[in-house]
């Protein structure tokens, strides 16, 4: 209005200029980004003011320390923390971080901490977007969106500080969580470096996406929420004239407990150092905390042991807490009086972390698992407890006590929500309940009814094909990632063999025995 009313235009005019299907007098004279222009300066607060309820909602350090107060102010001689919240891949430039920077000035040249990636970069150049266009600055105060060349590590959701003692934003959580694989190679051996530099760049820019390259298979694996999810980025690859093949979708299962185990006792090679360890389920209730992001890897382990403790843990396991792992797994220190223990720490949690990578019954990610240490019996000499004694002795130990503590499979569930007449619910109840799934609900709305149910990813495959062959192409279907369960009994056996082979590995899953001390 306020800008109408300077350049004396009137609602009858625009009328009458629409009316007359005319309106480029008014394109020049009242242009639409002025307007917004205002919007933004009269509705949207100054970084210093936002700031001052924004951090505390959005960041879970302490908001009296230094840093705390240094981003509560809007301090650009503070330590430079940003969030950064998009990350795009420039055929020039390079890897390009784009976010919020609440403390600090930041310039060319600094070296900063990637806090989640656990690595340390060096920015080549800071620059900020005008529109789509992006232009070098050399460098900016807190309150701007910078954009970062150089930090090849970064991600979505990544915390960038000038220290490495900083609690980080929460990162980024996703609802679905990949479900199935695909390997591709590329038809001509000279487009490898190719396709692995694609690769990353499919996981920089769709971060549901997981990349691996097996390094016992030699296969390039592509993870995804599901089948058509990984036709899209097979076909993302294909339009950059790269040639590839690709091998049949696998679904990912995972490896979890359903008893306890242990503790067990386990020896470093050079027999001079000895480590006890027990297993056991973690109740769903942590889980879901885990999973809501109120505990993590990052947080404040004081406020760890507080949120366990309110949730029924004991407080000698609450306290204890070392490692949450993102694959919803805990290590726990349950010992008293444990000498050198510090110096162990990080080869114990390395062993921790190689174990839940690869599983014992078919080198699947555990998923679930609370694992504690119990005693250790450390050689005084540094030399004789080292990585190379302690890890080996960890993972022994560990698989002791999971093959021990009725170790299993989980599968991925699918949530399916089908829209169809009312006539084909028949149809479409007989082929969920075929493919070992469940109808959850049926809800009517007008014409339309809607099936909502569960299946295992292992059996959609074809359901596209049963579903369009059954109702005549008179149903609408999609697909959610829903849960983890249980692989039925009478299917484990067999899953687990062709898992195995599928990697080159022995048929028949390790026994207990077999990781046990004598």
């Amino acid at each position: 209005m306020e800008i109408a009313q300077k350049k004396g235009v009137g609602f009858a005019d625009i009328v009458k200029a629409y009316q007359a299907e005319d309106i480029s007098p008014y394109v020049d004279l009242c242009p639409l980004h002025e307007g917004i222009l205002n919007m933004f300066v009269d509705h949207l607060p100054p970084p210093h003011v936002a700031q001052k309820y924004r951090i505390p909602k959005i960041w879970k350090g302490d908001i009296e320390s230094e840093i705390g107060q240094a981003m509560i102010n809007c301090d650009e001689n503070g330590p430079n923390v940003m969030c950064i919240s998009d990350v795009k891949v420039d055929p020039q430039a390079g890897v390009v971080g784009t976010g919020r920077l609440f403390s600090g000035t930041i310039q060319a040249g600094n070296e900063v901490h990637l806090l989640n990636a656990r690595k340390m970069e060096r920015i080549q150049e800071v620059c900020i977007y005008m529109a789509q266009f992006r232009e070098i600055v050399g460098s900016l105060p807190c309150g701007n969106i910078p954009a970062l060349l150089g930090l090849n590590s970064v991600r979505a959701g990544e915390t960038i500080s000038a220290t490495k003692d900083l609690i980080p934003f929460e990162e980024v959580h996703y609802v679905s969580e990949p479900v199935m694989t695909v390997a591709v190679e590329p038809k001509h051996p000279r487009d490898l470096p190719k396709l692995v530099d694609f690769m990353n760049k499919l996981t920089i820019e769709d971060p549901t996406l997981l990349t691996k390259i097996d390094q016992e298979s030699g296969e390039y694996l592509i993870s995804g929420m599901g089948q058509l999810h990984l036709e899209i980025a097979t076909t993302w690859i294909e339009k950059t004239g790269l040639e590839i093949i690709t091998g049949k979708p696998i679904v990912i299962y995972r490896e979890s407990i359903r008893g306890s185990g242990g503790p067990f006792e386990g020896k470093s090679p050079n027999k001079h150092n000895r480590v006890f360890f027990s297993v056991e389920p973690l109740d769903e209730e942590t889980v879901n905390l885990m999973r809501k992001g109120e505990i993590h890897e990052y947080t404040d382990r004081k406020k760890v042991a507080e949120t366990l403790r309110e949730h029924g843990w004991p407080t000698n396991e609450a306290r204890g807490v070392w490692e949450i792992e993102p694959h919803f797994n805990i290590l726990l220190d349950i010992t008293r009086g444990a000498q050198y223990l510090n110096e162990v720490r990080d080869s114990i949690r390395s062993g921790f972390t190689w174990c839940i990578e690869e599983g014992p019954l078919a080198r699947e990610t555990m998923r679930g698992v609370k694992v504690k240490l119990v005693d250790v019996d450390l050689h005084e000499d540094p030399i004789h407890r080292g990585a190379a004694q302690i890890i080996p002795a960890t993972r022994r130990t560990f698989f002791a006590g999971f093959l021990s503590a009725n170790p299993g499979l989980l599968e991925p569930l699918q949530k399916i929500t089908v829209k169809c007449p009312v006539e084909q619910v028949g149809q479409i109840t007989r082929i969920v309940s075929s493919k070992r799934g469940k109808i959850l609900s049926v809800d009517q709305k007008e014409y339309v009814t809607i099936v909502t149910g569960e299946l295992p990813a292992s059996e959609t495959f074809d359901l596209s094909e049963v579903i369009r062959s059954a109702t005549g192409g008179r149903a609408f279907w999609g697909l959610e990632f829903s849960r983890w369960d249980q692989v039925p009994a009478s299917l484990q056996g067999q899953i687990i063999t062709e898992i195995r082979k599928r990697k080159g590995l022995s048929p028949n899953p390790p026994r207990a025995q077999e990781f046990m001390e004598r």
